[in-house]
């Protein structure tokens, strides 16, 4: 085979060839970064690990990337790399580090939550359990849902919102509408936190659904 065509085997070879593994990473933390900054959340640091092998990269130097609407925002994720119509999925890690909620003291089951019995902590967030919150108000006001030990990271799932009415307690009931606003009494069903659902027997009988507010009245709108 002559010469000639050696070489231009070897500069196709090299301009069909993927992204360097540099040039991925980089291009690829910086999709995630933004991504993450969107949410209006900051990460003391964000590393991104390419675990797919290296022949399953996209061909082109600036893939466009894109993900899923329900991705989550760390850990193992799955990203589309799209060279014109050419689709290619990567497997990354997205390691994230960054500020969680810790209790400061074991918490009983059933106890309700103070400023001073959560305090922030530094760590991974990707290597924390699901749902774990970020920002200590999520926590304060809540009920725990089972015990928490000190220095254990806080999750949505350990705890509920409490409740604003209970069921037997005596509201009031704001019905409005187009020009007209109207009030009356009547018998929680159920028991409701804040901005929940609940069901309200008036003293005519008549059993309606309303939103509890702040204030603790119920709210509907005709």
């Amino acid at each position: 085979m002559p010469k000639s065509t050696h070489l231009l085997a070897a500069l196709l070879s090299l301009l069909c060839a993927p992204a360097s593994a540099a040039d991925l990473t980089a291009q690829l933390t910086e999709f995630f970064k933004i991504r993450y900054e969107q949410t209006g959340a900051s990460a003391d640091k964000l590393k991104v690990v390419v675990k797919t092998a290296q022949n399953m990269w996209p061909a082109c130097d600036t893939p466009q990337f894109s993900l899923p609407g329900n991705s989550r925002m760390w850990g193992n994720i799955s990203v589309a790399a799209n060279c014109d119509r050419n689709r290619r999925y990567i497997q990354v890690q997205v390691q994230v580090t960054g500020s969680y909620v810790v209790a400061t003291r074991q918490i009983s089951q059933g106890e309700a939550i103070s400023a001073s019995d959560v305090r922030m902590e530094q760590g991974r967030l990707d290597t924390l359990p699901a749902r774990t919150l970020m920002q200590p108000g999520e926590a304060i006001g809540a009920v725990t849902l089972r015990d928490i030990t000190p220095g254990q990271p806080m999750t949505l799932m350990m705890m509920r919102q409490a409740w604003r009415v209970k069921a037997g307690q005596t509201v009031i009931v704001y019905a409005s509408g187009d020009g007209f606003s109207i009030s009356s009494e009547g018998k929680a069903m159920n028991n409701a936190a804040a901005l929940q659902s609940v069901r309200v027997r008036m003293n005519s009988g008549q059993i309606v659904m309303g939103q509890v507010g702040s204030d603790g009245n119920v709210l509907i709108s005709l």
